[in-house]
């Protein structure tokens, strides 16, 4: 014979247990409101003794929040948008909310459709800012909260989290000039607005010293197209003393392609890149990079993302100061005899 399934508890057993309304034990697991020290431990008490836990599709009746937030990552290969998305995690983790990550595979069009799919099962969405405008014009037209990385918004009063990246230029600049090189190439990704803002800082690092500067493009950044620049950033015409990539992949592609031409990293060029990846620091030779703060700027944009959320936002963007570190690949010419 079946047994009867055992009823299990409710919102009413845990209002009439702490002796308060179902309104006010919602409220509070919804952290839609506050109440006092004493009620708060009495509700607390009564869902822990009853082992009672506020039902996700009733909270999103009920409020019109699904506790889901969304994050686009361009590349989920590329360990930078990885190290992203570990600290969004953490912080929608603390928060109480789940995280849902897509993919844009780096192009440079993302289907809108999909982006307004996700934004309609979501409370609130983390999206890069090199996104193409209408895109995000679409996405703000939506009303979804919106938290941007990697750059400014294009709308005041949407919230970004980023790196000065002409900073993190003009501090790799810095190093370099005082290791006393003084022919550099660039290997910049265009479709990033912040690839000539990094540019522009690695050059202002040279002021008032004679220096020669060459950029080339790239046409995705990874590991792929450092590679295919390789022989041209290398052989064509005199050799740069530094290369230096928008971004580790771009870096660490042309260091390996540079060892199948014959070229020795760093006794005849030197390389840096960007994002401080942990493929650099298990190259060999081990890669100088700017560390672009990757964790904390995904952590910061869900933190922000929350707030808007919960109705508590904070005013203006978040810039974050990167710091350089310095490795194997970026020895000083007068040390490479």
């Amino acid at each position: 014979m079946t047994m009867p399934r055992k009823r299990g508890p409710t919102i009413r057993d845990v209002a009439k247990a702490a002796a308060v309304s179902t309104a006010t034990v919602s409220k509070f697991m919804s952290g839609s409101q506050r109440f006092s020290a004493e009620v708060e431990a009495r509700i607390a008490a009564a869902v822990q003794q009853l082992g009672w836990s506020l039902n996700p599709m009733a909270r999103s009746m009920a409020t019109g929040l699904t506790g889901n937030v969304g994050m686009v990552v361009l590349d989920i290969c590329n360990p930078h948008f990885t190290s992203m998305v570990k600290g969004a995690a953490r912080a929608a983790k603390v928060a109480g909310l789940n995280l849902i990550v897509a993919d844009a595979a780096e192009t440079q069009a993302p289907e809108l459709a999909v982006l307004q799919a996700l934004a309609r099962r979501v409370d609130g969405l983390i999206v890069s800012a090199r996104l193409p405008r209408p895109m995000l014009e679409a996405l703000f037209a939506a009303g979804t909260p919106v938290v941007l990385y990697g750059g400014p918004s294009p709308q005041p009063n949407y919230q970004s989290v980023s790196c000065d990246n002409f900073l993190a230029g003009r501090i790799l600049g810095m190093h370099l000039r005082e290791r006393g090189f003084r022919r550099i190439s660039y290997i910049a990704f265009p479709v990033a607005p912040w690839s000539e803002e990094r540019w522009r800082g690695l050059q202002q690092a040279f002021d008032g010293v004679e220096a020669s500067f060459t950029v080339f493009h790239a046409t995705s950044p990874t590991t792929e197209e450092g590679e295919r620049l390789a022989s041209q950033v290398l052989l064509s015409g005199e050799m740069p003393e530094v290369v230096v990539g928008f971004n580790d992949l771009i870096a660490l592609g042309l260091l390996a392609e540079a060892r199948a031409l014959g070229v020795s990293v760093p006794a005849q060029v030197a390389v840096a890149g960007f994002d401080n990846t942990a493929y650099g620091r298990l190259q060999s030779p081990s890669l100088t990079s700017v560390d672009m703060l990757s964790e904390q700027v995904g952590e910061q944009a869900m933190l922000r993302l929350a707030g808007i959320i919960a109705g508590t936002p904070v005013d203006g963007d978040s810039v974050l100061r990167s710091r350089l570190v310095v490795r194997e690949s970026t020895a000083a010419p007068q040390a490479m005899v």
